[in-house]
């Protein structure tokens, strides 16, 4: 298959070489620009946790002192595997989404036990914080980064030669029709398959529309569904 890529530019090439592997092409088109921000200011507190649901806030966040110590729960494999990189010693993974690593930390942490630091974009698809403040636990939120809206080049010829296009974000998809709409391409838009990551993404996108939904919302379940797909390269 053609697949275009909507994921902001740091995040293309490893999800390109996993599409080429499976024999699938693959051309970024890239919706968000990933812009860190110069100043953040993160209180010096006893975290008892850190708790990520980007893998570009984990990336880009700067150290404060014994930070590397603090566990970090991550929302899947690939703010998982950031948070590894960027040299925490104890990591893991839960939830799947937001609302999946909300209900882990409510039934394995404790309120009592310390503040939570959570470290984000300025935009989220949740509010993880007033979630977990709402069963008592103090959180500070951390914005380390924004995700700059940007339109691709070339827009019109990436549509009409695309088998499929690959949506990780609500946001990402409103974008995305925005963009179709403004270069009047609604007709060739709705000939390639939409995949997407969860049910939120797909609710965006117009009804008419073909699309897929990933089983669970992670990179390996939406790459699982393009083996379903009747269309090949």
């Amino acid at each position: 298959m053609r697949l275009i890529i909507t994921r902001p530019v740091e995040d293309v090439p490893p999800l390109k070489a996993k599409l080429e592997s499976m024999g699938h092409s693959a051309v970024s088109a890239p919706l968000l620009k990933i812009v860190p921000r110069s100043a953040v200011n993160i209180p010096a507190l006893d975290y008892q946790l850190i708790c990520a649901t980007s893998a570009n806030a984990l990336k880009h966040v700067k150290s404060i002192a014994g930070m590397e110590a603090i566990p970090v729960l991550a929302v899947g494999p690939q703010s998982l595997a950031a948070a590894k990189d960027r040299g925490f010693k104890h990591c893991a993974a839960h939830g799947g989404d937001m609302h999946g690593l909300g209900a882990h930390i409510t039934a394995n942490f404790n309120p009592q036990d310390g503040p939570i630091l959570y470290l984000s974009g300025a935009e989220t698809s949740a509010d993880l914080q007033a979630l977990l403040q709402a069963r008592g636990f103090t959180v500070q939120r951390a914005i380390i980064y924004d995700a700059v809206i940007q339109t691709p080049d070339d827009i019109a010829q990436t549509v009409a030669k695309a088998d499929g296009v690959l949506l990780y974000s609500p946001r990402s998809a409103r974008i995305w029709c925005d963009i179709i709409s403004q270069a009047k391409l609604e007709k060739p838009a709705a000939i390639p398959i939409y995949f997407c990551l969860s049910e939120n993404v797909a609710r965006v996108l117009p009804q008419h529309w073909q699309k897929h939904v990933a089983k669970t919302p992670d990179e390996a379940a939406i790459l699982a569904l393009l083996d379903q797909s009747p269309r090949t390269s």
